[in-house]
């Protein structure tokens, strides 16, 4: 991630000069992804001191140091803090396309979907949703399966989703998805009605940082990649 695009989500939290809980969570998956050391608090301290700089005109000052006093706690380590239990679902046992279907509801500002094969309108429905609501979507995918019958790459392409495929002779087989940099979703799982409804497959469901982290750092080389 870019330190604009790193400042357009410092931006999008300061907008009416208070922390959400949404908003907290978009600062734990910067932190995850670059406060493994001191250099990368750094930084991000630095960017959020940059942004709250420019906001510092005008009769919402006090409001943009409170903004700023919230924003610094949040990017504090919590090494010691316990983490979320990672979850597992099976399709066999769960409605998989339900859960992948709620993560995209509860997705503040951010999605990334790297995915081999997308045709469960369900869920293509959501990602639409999810994007109506300025939720930045990026979608990673094969680029023989976008050409499948039964694609919904194309229709989210008309919607103007931001869509890149691996234009190779081998294959884009990656599934997962982050949320908000902080939730992350892998597995077998492609997201089709058949792996819904009759495959045997599986996903986890985690918020571990180092996984998280990894992830978003592969997401963000095959995103450059492939531009």
């Amino acid at each position: 991630m870019s330190s604009d695009e790193i400042d357009r989500l410092l931006k999008h939290t300061i907008a009416d000069h208070r922390l959400s809980r949404g908003e907290r969570n978009v600062l734990d998956g910067l932190l995850a992804e670059y406060g493994t050391d001191e250099q990368g608090l750094a930084f991000l301290r630095h960017r959020v001191f940059e942004v709250a700089r420019e906001e510092l005109v005008g009769p919402d000052a006090l409001a943009v140091i409170d903004w700023l006093e919230e924003a610094v706690k949040a990017m504090q380590p919590r090494e010691k803090s316990r983490p979320r239990k990672p979850k597992v679902f099976f399709s066999s046992e769960h409605n998989c396309a339900k859960r992948v279907v709620h993560l995209l509801h509860i997705a503040d500002l951010t999605v990334d979907i790297c995915v081999f094969t997308i045709t469960d309108d369900e869920i293509t429905d959501a990602i639409i949703d999810c994007y109506r609501r300025d939720v930045t979507i990026r979608i990673i995918t094969d680029d023989d399966k976008s050409l499948d019958a039964g694609s919904d790459i194309w229709r989210m392409k008309r919607n103007e989703i931001a869509v890149r495929t691996d234009k190779s002779e081998y294959h884009m087989h990656h599934k997962s998805a982050l949320f908000d940099s902080r939730t992350l979703l892998t597995g077998s799982y492609n997201w089709t009605r058949s792996a819904n409804d009759r495959n045997e497959e599986n996903f986890i469901v985690t918020a571990d940082r180092t996984l998280v982290a990894a992830f978003k750092r592969q997401f963000e080389k095959l995103w450059k990649k492939l531009g």
